[in-house]
């Protein structure tokens, strides 16, 4: 009895261990689908995770890299837009030196025809001058002409007189007795019929370049101021030293002669006219500063000195200074 009731309660025992057994592994069978399920889901999560951070990763990838290629094409394109910015700004720098260059062709142009117009226009304002000048020079040389015809006329009327006052004077010295200075009125006359034909011949061959020859000095007589070219400058200085030259000589002969001193008196004073032959000054300014010159060369040769002259080579020639004194002459330009 009692063995059954252990048995029984051995059974009970076993039934009861086996049922919680079975409950336990049904429980347990029942948890571990649970576990599984939740360890999967955690798992899958977990792969859900690593490939949502493998798909950030790869997006982070992807957006790097393009990134990088955007990078990579920006700078592409940045380094082909230098180049091309080169280019342009090249381009442009080289319209604009097209442009400055065109300008300065233009300004330079402008600058030629501007310079051809002034050059044109001297060129007519010359012609016109010389034109001018031409007409001019026709004008003087025709004025010239008309004087120079008036000058030969008025010196051939002269120069018959001049041959009866010499025979008058030559006939009054002999009857004086003044032999020095007759014999010095001889050599007067020779030597200035000499000197006619020279002047005749030297005229004749500077006739042209006298008509054409402009006024460039001026010199003051009586207190009026007269024009003159180089020829009649120079026949003017000739008058100063032939006078000079032939005043020694006549007052020479009249201390030889003991007369009395007085230029005045003298053949060659009162004719003025040595060296003259009508040409390129008119005759009274010639007697005039040959008067000058005779005077001071009669004072020197009367005196026996020579204040005012000197003699070089068997002349007597009035000094420079003196000579500027008594003419006076201008340059006009």
């Amino acid at each position: 009895m009692k063995v059954n009731v252990f048995n029984r309660a051995l059974v009970t025992f076993v039934i009861s261990g086996v049922l919680l057994t079975g409950a336990s592994i049904s429980a347990s069978a029942q948890e571990n689908p649970n576990k599984q399920q939740a360890k999967q889901q955690r798992k899958a999560e977990q792969q859900q995770g690593e490939q949502k951070a493998a798909q950030k990763q790869a997006n982070k990838q992807q957006r790097q890299q393009q990134n990088d290629a955007a990078q990579k094409q920006a700078q592409a394109a940045q380094q082909q837009q230098q180049p091309q910015a080169a280019q342009k700004q090249a381009n442009r720098q080289q319209r604009q030196q097209q442009a400055e260059a065109a300008q300065q062709q233009q300004q330079s142009q402008a600058a030629q025809r501007q310079s051809n117009r002034q050059q044109r226009q001297q060129q007519r304002q010359a012609e016109q001058q010389n034109q001018q000048q031409t007409a001019q020079r026709q004008v003087n040389r025709q004025q010239r002409v008309d004087q120079q015809q008036q000058r030969e006329t008025q010196y051939r009327q002269q120069w018959s007189q001049q041959q009866s006052l010499t025979q008058q004077r030559t006939v009054q010295l002999q009857q004086q007795r003044r032999m020095a200075q007759y014999r010095y009125q001889q050599q007067y006359w020779a030597r200035l019929q000499q000197i006619r034909l020279q002047n005749a011949r030297a005229y004749s061959s500077n006739r042209n370049s006298y008509f054409y020859a402009s006024s460039n000095y001026r010199y003051s007589r009586g207190g009026t101021y007269y024009e003159t070219n180089q020829y009649g400058a120079n026949l003017l200085r000739q008058a100063v030293n032939y006078g000079y030259e032939q005043g020694f000589r006549s007052g020479q002969a009249d201390r030889e002669d003991r007369w009395n001193s007085s230029y005045q008196d003298s053949y060659a004073y009162q004719d003025a006219n040595y060296g003259y032959s009508g040409y390129y000054v008119d005759q009274g300014d010639y007697n005039y500063y040959f008067r000058e010159g005779f005077r001071r060369g009669y004072e020197d040769g009367y005196d026996s000195r020579h204040q005012y002259g000197s003699y070089s080579n068997g002349r007597y020639s009035i000094l420079g200074a003196v000579l500027s004194a008594v003419l006076n002459l201008e340059a006009l330009r």
